[in-house]
């Protein structure tokens, strides 16, 4: 049996041995904060009047972000990468502009207005600015993709090509969605 040593020495070797390269821990740790804002807007819907139809997609969007989030996490500390606390990765951080910094993510300035819509209106933000924010997550894939040696491991190819499918499918419903809401302003 390995003492306590001996054991963290073999983890370490054996987290050494797996692939990866720093374009991948860049896609892993960004994804992170991301999909983290992601839960935090789809988390608001309950409360903020939203329709039941955009309510199942909130929900969706939360169990499989929040189970994303999981397995980045993991894939981190399995190759002995520092794990970013989610919250702490832009996800709601007032006063910052982090839509520079990861596409398709919210200002502070969106954030707020989603936050003081209800009913009718928060179900067009939301489906808007989360179009918004789904497209920039697969920027984020392209560019994982698009850095050489990148996404080679079965995991991280895997994980990026269901975020791209999965967010590709889910825009399309959005769009669906909001051109089936009721126009805005006074009718004609």
């Amino acid at each position: 049996m390995l003492g306590v040593p001996a054991a963290a020495a073999q983890a370490a070797g054996q987290a050494s041995q797996l692939p990866y390269v720093a374009a991948d821990v860049h896609f892993m740790t960004g994804m992170i904060g991301h999909h983290a804002q992601a839960v935090l807007i789809a988390g608001w819907a309950p409360t903020h009047g939203a329709s039941p139809s955009v309510v199942t997609l909130t929900e969706r969007i939360v169990v499989g972000q929040q189970d994303e989030i999981a397995l980045m996490e993991r894939w981190l500390k399995k190759r002995g990468q520092s794990v970013p606390a989610p919250t702490s990765a832009h996800a709601d951080m007032p006063g910052m502009d982090h839509s520079a910094q990861m596409p398709g993510m919210l200002s502070p300035a969106q954030l707020d207005s989603l936050d003081q819509a209800r009913g009718p209106e928060f179900d067009r933000l939301f489906l808007t600015y989360m179009m918004q924010h789904h497209r920039g997550a697969i920027v984020m894939v392209d560019e994982l993709f698009a850095s050489q040696g990148a996404g080679q491991d079965e995991g991280t190819f895997r994980l990026a090509s269901d975020i791209y499918a999965d967010q590709t499918t889910e825009i399309r419903r959005m769009e669906k969605m909001l051109a089936a809401l009721p126009p805005t302003g006074p009718s004609p």
